[in-house]
């Protein structure tokens, strides 16, 4: 009896480890990319089991042993570089000139919640240079409006479809634009943030679409919008943040592929989950709230601020404009595969990079 209960535990959790390994965009196939933490807790406790109850002489207890023991290892190789044993990927900032630092709040309020003033508490204790908000409708522009007089800098799209999109700053904001890169009522939003000591730096806003099983059973216009994104921002010599929702996971093959063909970098990398997403259940939270920059900053910090009433806990970064100390920070290698799958990904949708506006540039 014991055998047949551990062959099937053993049987699920392989399944969801491996079966996003096919390549297929399918949301039943990618949402197993999402719980890869969860399942490599599973994997270990499994394995535990394994060993205290099984008789390990017998060739199908082996069997087990090995199968959840390749589950642990191959979860383990997805998760563990957002973990202090890991090398960082970002450098972390030693000389927070004032001028040279630029803190950023990005925060999905979730339309229907109302607790406007959790967030605005937020913004009056850590003060940052810039507030993003996702899925603000036309209520919460009301709400933030209060913003206005320290943060007067802004660029607005109200809608009602979970995917509004506002933009606070204290600091300038100029060549700003709003889009609608891949999907109707999907918007992005670009501009160039200038710091006091007049250094411009040029920022993406982003919140594609994820993938739904009642709407949208593909992940592709979310990868598209990622991919022309990451490509638009290769070549630039400039300082450049793109931060958002990104509805995917920080490990994913998607997200993975959007650093390697932007060179952007993931301070999380080496030093935490970080995870953002879902607020209400402490055991299945995932870190789909990002920022990524090029090699020109260093971090001086990142933190997952307390819950607002939202789904999506609101992510603090504070980075710091250092480009003698960055110049040689690596970020994932990209190959001639990856090009080949972004640019797929893109001709699929009928975008370019060339959709992305390339503000300073």
């Amino acid at each position: 009896m014991l055998s047949i209960i551990f062959s099937l535990f053993t049987t699920v959790i392989a399944v969801a480890t491996f079966l996003p390994l096919w390549r297929n965009p399918h949301w039943s196939i990618r949402v197993f990319d999402f719980p890869r933490l969860q399942l490599a807790v599973l994997a270990a406790l499994l394995l535990v089991a394994q060993w205290v109850f099984l008789d390990l002489t017998q060739p199908l207890s082996k069997t087990l042993v090995v199968a959840a023991g390749s589950s642990l290892l191959a979860q383990l190789w997805w998760i563990l570089p957002y973990t202090a044993i890991w090398r960082k990927e970002v450098k972390d900032a030693r000389n927070r000139h004032p001028g040279r630092t630029l803190t950023i709040l990005t925060s999905n309020v979730l339309t229907p919640n109302r607790n406007a003033e959790a967030l605005l508490t937020l913004v009056e204790t850590h003060k940052p240079d810039v507030l993003v908000t996702l899925e603000s409708d036309q209520w919460w522009e009301n709400q933030l409006a209060a913003l206005e007089g320290d943060m007067p800098y802004t660029i607005k799209s109200p809608l009602d479809n979970l995917y509004g999109m506002h933009v606070f700053s204290r600091l300038p904001l100029s060549e700003t634009q709003v889009c609608f890169l891949i999907e109707e009522k999907v918007p992005s939003m670009h501009a160039l943030v200038e710091l006091s000591t007049g250094d411009k730096v040029r920022i993406h806003f982003v919140h594609p679409a994820p993938p739904s099983p009642t709407e949208n059973d593909e992940s592709k216009e979310r990868d598209a919008e990622l991919v022309i994104v990451g490509r638009s921002v290769a070549d630039s010599q400039e300082p450049i943040i793109v931060t958002g929702d990104l509805n995917d996971v920080a490990w994913s093959p998607t997200t993975r592929l959007f650093r390697k063909v932007s060179g952007l970098l993931d301070p999380r990398v080496g030093r935490g989950f970080y995870s953002t997403f879902h607020a209400d259940y402490r055991l299945l939270r995932w870190p789909l709230d990002h920022l990524f920059h090029s090699h020109h900053f260093t971090l001086a910090s990142i933190t997952r601020l307390p819950s607002i009433g939202s789904d999506h806990f609101p992510l603090l970064t504070q980075v710091v404009l250092a480009p003698a100390r960055g110049q040689d920070q690596e970020p994932l290698a990209e190959d001639g595969d990856d090009r080949n799958r972004a640019r797929e990904l893109a001709r699929e949708q009928g975008a370019s990079k060339h959709d992305v506006p390339e503000p300073g540039e």
